[in-house]
């Protein structure tokens, strides 16, 4: 398991073994290793891993499919940030029961979204 996830993270950022062992300070045959499932990290190389990836140790793991073990409680969101996930929670424009793991990545394109829904909303209400 602890190997697929490190392999698709990899992937994921278009990064070969070569370049994440480069990145990490790792020979890229600790890399191939870990992927192979034929080495396992220590403690401090799990957490090394994790925190490259911005990932928990229990996603790495897989003991959870969430990236984050909580994402919304990683984060101090600002007022305009939580009136932004109000609208978006109670908008009928999209589901947003099931928060993503990358809460930040997030919020940042929904403060666009939520900026241009607000302007046109403004306009509609002027031209009527």
């Amino acid at each position: 398991m602890f190997g697929k996830k490190i392999a698709d993270l990899r992937k994921q950022r278009n990064l070969s073994q070569y370049d994440l062992a480069e990145k990490l300070g790792f020979s890229r045959g600790k890399i191939s290793n870990y992927e192979q499932g034929t080495r396992e990290p220590d403690f401090e190389t799990l957490k090394q891993i994790a925190d490259f990836f911005d990932v928990s140790t229990d996603y790495l793991l897989g003991k959870t499919d969430k990236k984050q073990a909580s994402a919304e409680n990683n984060i101090e969101l600002t007022d305009y940030q939580k009136e932004v996930l109000e609208f978006f929670d109670k908008s009928p424009i999209v589901n947003f029961k099931d928060k993503p793991d990358d809460l930040r990545s997030m919020l940042e394109d929904f403060e666009v979204y939520y900026e241009i829904i607000k302007a046109q909303q403004e306009r509609k209400n002027r031209d009527n």
